[in-house]
């Protein structure tokens, strides 16, 4: 597990860690050892140390989470999909779709086996074209033909549902998916709110 690399780069040992950060040394120790998952802590627990080693909750969990290989790559697929709705934000609706499709960037990923990168792109040009009622680019009939075999979900929705334990956030998220995302088994409900 990635804490005590953490640990060692924020210069604590576990026992200075629990000390300040009001978690028990034995949560700590069994933490750092992978006998405890981050995930089956409590928030508190998780707030408590992200506060005290000066990162989010956010930040703690990612690196906790870095080598677990039963846990796919989430955040570099969640940055590529930041880049891809700033693309959208700055070109405009039809620029995007002009630009993706006059560089065949969907297919390009396709053949390189980036399935999600390929999915997302398409999605957002259909969803683009849709929300500006222009045809669909019948280019691709072939990738929409396929889906990834599980739902994607975004990565804070991921977070919350491994602290909480609860679904309803993931229901609530599949209720608000972009058709055009979901088809893809994608779950994605907005595309214009960033920052």
């Amino acid at each position: 597990m990635k804490l005590m690399s953490l640990l060692k780069e924020k210069q604590l040992s576990v026992y200075q860690c629990a000390k300040e950060s009001h978690v028990p040394y034995t949560t700590l120790s069994d933490m750092v050892k992978g006998k405890t998952r981050i995930e089956k802590c409590t928030a508190e627990t998780i707030y408590k140390l992200a506060k005290t080693l000066h990162v989010t909750m956010e930040e703690l969990l990612i690196e906790c989470f870095r080598e677990d290989e039963n846990v796919p790559n989430l955040r570099d697929f969640e940055i590529y999909k930041s880049n891809i709705c700033h693309l959208v934000k700055d070109k405009g609706d039809i620029d995007f779709i002009i630009d993706i499709l006059k560089e065949n960037q969907i297919r390009t990923y396709w053949e390189r086996q980036w399935y999600r990168e390929s999915f997302y792109l398409l999605a957002m040009v259909d969803y683009l074209s849709r929300e500006n009622g222009l045809p669909l680019c019948n280019d691709y009939e072939d990738i929409r033909n396929c889906k990834l075999s599980e739902p994607l979900y975004p990565w804070d929705i991921v977070l919350a549902a491994k602290l909480d334990g609860s679904l309803d956030r993931k229901e609530q998220c599949l209720k608000e998916a972009i058709p055009e995302f979901l088809r893809f088994n994608i779950i994605e409900s907005e595309i214009r709110n960033v920052c």
